[in-house]
Formats: C-alpha cells, sequence, structure tokens
C-alpha cells in the first residue's frame, strides 16, 4: 500500500519540499499530491523588476509541471481538515469539493499583506504580493504619466505624479527604487509629465529603514534613494487613505492616485479553517523538527510556520523570508521520509548569511557572512545570488536574457491592462475601449 503524502502550498517551501520527496521516496511507496492555487511558483524577490519592466511578467514564474516530475499537481484551496481521519477537503476553482487522505501532510500555505485598520486603506492602496499586482502596478504608473501628460491642470498633474508607498522594509524599498527608476526613464516620452516632475514618498513608521540588515547599509540605500529626490518619512504612520490622497501621522495630506503598500506579512488566513495550533500570530506552531505539536503526521514550513530561529537559538520564530523557507523544505522532506521509516531526522538548523537590497540603477546594498556591500558590486552579486536560486534552467537563462537584451534600449511603456480582460462582442464595449479601470 502506498503512502498518501500531501503538500498544501506550492511556494518557495512547498515546492522544495515536493522536489527532495521524489527523491527520497521511492516511486512505488509513495503518492505525492501537491494543491495550489496556481501551477507555477512565483519568485517574489523578482517582483519589484517584473513590474519595472526590466524583466518579463511570466520570466519571475516557473510551472510546478517544469519543475516536478511525479508529483500529483491539484488546482484549488484546502477548506477543511479532520486529524482524526487524516482527510482534508479541496475546494476547486470550479467549486467541486474532493476529499483527499493523507498519511502525511505539510503545511507550506506561505503569506499574505499585513493589513492594518486605516480608514480606505483596502479600498484605495495597492500591494506587491503577487504577479497580478506587479503588473496592475506597472500599467497603473503609466496610465498616471499618460493622463498627467495630457492634463491642463497642475492640481491634477500634482495628484498624479504623485506616489506613496509605506513599508521601509525589503519589499517596500526595492519596489519604490525600481518603480522610480522605472518611472523616471519613461518619463523622457512625456514631455508635459516631465516639466512638471514627479514626486516619490517613502512612508515608514520606525526611525529606520531596513531594519533586516546593518545600520549603516540602510543609511547608504536612503541617501541613494533621497540623491534620486526621493522623499523619506522616518517615524511617520499613514493614518486614511482616500481615492485623492493620503493623510500622515505628522497631519500631513498628500494628493496622490497612488499608495503601495507593503508594510509586512501575516500567515494566510486559510489556516484558521484547519485544525492545527496557531500562535498570537496566527502561525502553525511546530518544533525544530517542523512537526506540527499534537498532531501525528501534519508538519508546517514557511511564512505560515513559527519555526524556531537556529541564529536566536530557537527563542523566536525563523523571518519571513525565501531564503528560510527554500532550506526549511529540503528538511521537513528528510523528516517526512524518516517518519515513514526512510532515513533519519534532522533539525532546521540554517543561519542567514546573506541579504540583498536592490535600488535599481546598477545599485544595491547587502551582507555576505561578515562582508558588507554597496553599489555596483553588491548589485551584481543581489544578480548572481538571484539568479543560483531561480528553479529551473530555463527560467535562469529567460531571466540572464531579459537583463542582458534590456541594457542597450528604454523600457517598455505599453500599457497592457486589458491583458486576461476581453471585451464583450458587443459594439458599445468596443466603443468604450478597454475594460480595465480608467482614472477618472
Amino acid at each position: 500500500m502506498a503512502w498518501n503524502v500531501v503538500i498544501v502550498g506550492g511556494g518557495f517551501g512547498g515546492a522544495s519540499a515536493a522536489r527532495h520527496l521524489e527523491r527520497l521516496l521511492p516511486r512505488q511507496s509513495a503518492r505525492l499530491v501537491l494543491v495550489n492555487d496556481v501551477n507555477f511558483q512565483l519568485y517574489t524577490p523578482f517582483l519589484p523588476e517584473a513590474a519595472a519592466g526590466t524583466l518579463e511578467p511570466r520570466h519571475v514564474v516557473t510551472p510546478l509541471r517544469d519543475i516536478l516530475r511525479r508529483t500529483y499537481l491539484r488546482l484549488g484551496a484546502v477548506t477543511a481538515h479532520d486529524p482524526a481521519t487524516r482527510t482534508i477537503q479541496l475546494t476547486s476553482h470550479e467549486d467541486e469539493v474532493d476529499e483527499l487522505r493523507y498519511d502525511q501532510l505539510l503545511l507550506a500555505l506561505g503569506s499574505v499583506s499585513r493589513l492594518l485598520p486605516v480608514p480606505g486603506l483596502g479600498k484605495n492602496g495597492i500591494g506587491l504580493k503577487s504577479l497580478a499586482d506587479a503588473i496592475w502596478l506597472r500599467n497603473h504608473i503609466v496610465e498616471t504619466l499618460e493622463a498627467a501628460n495630457a492634463s491642463e491642470d497642475p492640481a491634477r498633474r500634482e495628484e498624479l505624479l504623485t506616489y506613496v508607498f509605506v513599508g521601509g522594509g525589503y519589499a517596500g524599498l526595492e519596489a519604490l527604487a525600481e518603480l522610480q527608476d522605472f518611472a523616471a526613464d519613461a518619463m523622457d516620452r512625456y514631455p508635459r509629465a516631465r516639466l512638471h516632475g514627479m514626486r516619490w514618498i517613502g512612508v515608514e513608521a520606525t526611525d529606520r529603514v531596513l531594519p533586516e540588515i546593518d545600520a549603516d547599509l540602510a543609511e547608504y540605500a536612503m541617501r541613494e534613494l533621497r540623491a534620486r529626490g526621493v522623499e523619506i518619512r522616518l517615524g511617520t504612520r499613514l493614518e486614511e487613505a482616500t481615492s485623492e490622497g493620503v493623510r500622515l501621522s505628522t497631519g500631513e495630506r498628500i494628493a496622490t492616485r497612488t499608495l503601495v503598500w507593503t508594510t509586512g506579512v501575516v500567515p494566510h488566513p486559510s489556516l484558521g479553517s484547519l485544525n492545527v495550533p496557531l500562535d498570537e500570530r496566527g502561525r502553525v506552531v511546530v518544533d525544530q523538527y517542523m512537526h506540527v505539536q499534537g498532531l501525528e503526521g501534519v508538519w508546517a514550513i514557511g511564512d505560515c510556520a513559527a519555526v524556531p530561529d537556529p541564529r536566536k537559538k530557537g527563542a523566536a520564530p525563523s523571518p519571513p523570508t525565501a531564503q528560510h523557507a527554500i532550506r526549511q523544505g529540503p528538511v521537513v522532506a528528510r523528516n517526512i521520509a524518516a517518519e515513514l521509516g526512510i532515513g533519519t531526522p534532522r533539525p532546521f538548523r540554517y543561519k542567514a548569511r546573506a541579504a540583498f537590497v536592490n535600488l535599481g540603477r546598477h545599485k544595491a546594498v547587502g551582507r555576505l557572512g561578515p562582508f558588507k556591500f554597496r553599489g555596483f558590486p553588491a548589485w551584481w552579486m543581489a544578480r548572481t545570488y538571484h539568479v543560483s536560486r531561480i528553479p529551473g534552467l530555463a527560467r535562469k537563462l529567460h531571466t540572464v536574457a531579459d537583463w542582458t537584451v534590456g541594457l542597450p534600449f528604454g523600457r517598455d511603456i505599453a500599457e497592457v491592462g486589458s491583458i486576461g480582460h476581453p471585451r464583450p462582442l458587443r459594439a458599445d464595449a468596443y466603443a468604450r475601449g478597454g475594460t480595465h479601470r480608467p482614472l477618472e
């Protein structure tokens, strides 16, 4: 009788675990199933470059079927879990419900953007957590440039050409730097908008940006962005968001049509429908072997799990980064195999040694072990590191080709917001033009 091993989540942790389980478990004695909402793995560190047009959006995703040889892929969401019968309920995109039995269950559901109770944020803000977010944001910025270039009203131009990013961590600063770089290049083709000028603002609630890296590197990153005209507001919070602008904790009101929210992540909300113990932040409680406390045959890794951090001697969970999820995958795969009688288990011991933040314009900051880098060397090292981590040779080559081909040419400013939103076969629909939401 074959073992049923079910993996929920196809991100960094889930896909990595599946690939290693394929090598560890004999084909005839184990059936591997991976449940995910899409059929690809997204390389999230490249989202800012996809948004900025440096990389083709399709090249920052890897089809799961390209990297998994014998794992059965099921698209949908897990909506219920019964530990007593060792079953989970799978709801497909067509709302069809199926029950999957497991001998070993791995939860690798990842995370979603963290929302705070800021009035108007949910309606007027955009995150940068998915490929759809990146594509929408790029199209939106092109739309603001087009509308500003066509407007005769200086106040409207000011509103259109002001961009506010809330969150000074990795995601926020990289998104701000890359998109400001993209817009600055695109401005050459919008003479009236260029004459007015853009305004880019970064808002951070604490007293420094990039708390994840050394203070001197964070200071260099802030100086670099300020030298480009980016305004960095430290010790400042977003208090309100409307369709016409934002209000900050300093009392300042900023007229803008673009609010990007990148203030961290929270575990995937679907964990609340599963019968697993959660900590105060909604993460699955696991031990150093990534086994869920109190449940037989259930494991959890990645952003959705409170895996003890070896760097802090288990006193705090590992940070929700791709680096940790990728390393947790092979370890939990080995532990699942050991649970089935193959090999021996081992605890999670990884200690992060590298960290890079891309600042656009061929500059970055980073740390590799005890050594610090900034400027072009850090940028080159960051790209080299990321290419080494992209799964699949084809995607590595596509990425390098995109970067190489893009060097002698300007950025593409085609606004393709209508992609994926076909117009109905009606004359009035064609008369109105595209189906995406226009700037009002």
